[in-house]
């Protein structure tokens, strides 16, 4: 519950004691933004008072009296707007008119209240500053946050970006210099370096542009009927001549006639990344088996590896924006550090989550869940307003 403190400024004593009366124990429920209010009452009978209080403690919404014994409301506003204060002026007064309310508007007051006014006339004055003023600071708090993810965002991408760009140009200044001679078949492998670094930094274009996609609700979703079994055959070809290269093994447990609704973009998604990981972050000679069932009204997919598995600490983290594992066992393999978080994001379109289990030096078993008939909420997230765009 929030509370706000309101000062009730006025010259009569029977004004800010029945304004006192009126807002101490109400509790206003505002369930546009999810919560409820209540207030703390202060009073001042002059300008001078009036500083005191200000200077004395936070005030939150201040009810002015046109006419004090010391100074106008209208001076009192000038001085606030030269201030840092933040604050809603209510003004009061037994004078109202229109030249009064422009002039008072101009100087800054949020809302205008003529005597005589009821209690209920209080009330709803002063509701309507609480939800205002409210709006106004979660408005500023998730600015003021989405320029820190921005700053984030931007910050680990230039230091993906810098690694791979600085090697290339290392290589390249090497082959300009001709460092180890004439022989153009002495830089073979440095332009295999290249490429492989040009490579990296093609999948991590790819995944950010997926990642954003999803988020910003842009990428425009085709919920339909998927043979998963199709998918998973078309997956394991990507990776069928890596895979045999180091010779690991793909058992596929995913009997045929499994379908589920989805989109089959993201279901491809899903099992390109977590199949070509198994793949990756495996040890030559090894296996990657890939199962998947029905669970109730969950699709269950598994994808598990006898890979160089990860600490309890290493997979905590591990499906964050841009979270790679870093250690000897992963120093000279490639990757975004985004495709398991787009795998986290797309499954909870689907209601579902994904989790993994893993030991090091044994292997690493990633299990998605995802509903079958995703809610129309759900389904609709990506093109809805509710999604964080990244770059806006």
């Amino acid at each position: 519950m929030d509370i706000l403190n309101v000062l009730v400024v006025d010259d009569e004593y029977g004004m800010r004691r029945g304004a006192e009366r009126a807002l101490r124990d109400i509790v206003l429920h505002l369930p546009d933004i999810n919560g409820e209010v209540r207030f703390e009452i202060r009073t001042a009978a002059t300008g001078k008072e009036l500083e005191e209080k200000l200077a004395a403690g936070p005030t939150d919404i201040l009810l002015l009296d046109h006419k004090l014994p010391d100074i106008t409301g209208l001076e009192i506003l000038d001085r606030i707007g030269k201030s840092s204060l933040d604050l809603l002026t209510i003004m009061i007064t037994a004078y109202a008119s229109l030249e009064t309310a422009v002039s008072a508007t101009r100087r800054g007051a949020y809302d205008f209240l003529a005597k005589p006014f009821t209690p209920e006339e209080l009330r709803g004055a002063v509701r309507k500053a609480a939800r205002h003023l409210l709006l106004q600071r979660q408005a500023r708090r998730l600015a003021e946050e989405k320029r820190q993810v921005r700053f984030q965002f931007t910050s680990v991408l230039a230091h993906e970006m810098k690694s791979p760009i600085s090697a290339i140009e290392g290589y390249l200044q090497m082959v300009k210099e001709r460092s180890i001679g004439n022989s153009l078949e002495s830089y073979d492998h440095m332009l295999d370096r290249c490429l492989i670094r040009i490579e990296g930094m093609r999948k991590l274009i790819a995944d950010l542009l997926d990642l954003t996609s999803i988020e910003s609700g842009q990428r425009q979703r085709s919920l339909a009927t998927v043979d998963l079994a199709d998918v998973v055959r078309g997956t394991v070809e990507n990776v069928k001549g890596e895979a045999q290269k180091r010779d690991i093994s793909i058992d596929l447990e995913v009997p045929d006639g499994l379908m589920l609704q989805a989109d089959r973009t993201e279901i491809e998604m899903i099992l390109n990344n977590l199949v070509s990981n198994a793949v990756k972050y495996n040890r030559d000679h090894g296996g990657v088996r890939v199962s998947a069932s029905f669970i109730g009204d969950e699709i269950q997919i598994q994808v598990q590896d006898t890979g160089i598995g990860m600490t309890p600490e290493e997979s905590i983290r591990l499906f964050n924006d841009f979270s790679r594992i870093k250690n000897d066992k992963t120093r000279h393999i490639l990757g975004s550090g985004l495709g398991l978080s787009t795998v986290k994001k797309l499954a909870m379109l689907y209601e579902g989550d994904v989790t993994v289990k893993s030991q090091p030096d044994v292997g690493s078993t990633f299990t998605v869940r995802l509903k079958n008939q995703p809610s129309v909420a759900n389904a609709q997230q990506s093109t809805g307003s509710n999604a964080v765009l990244i770059f806006s």
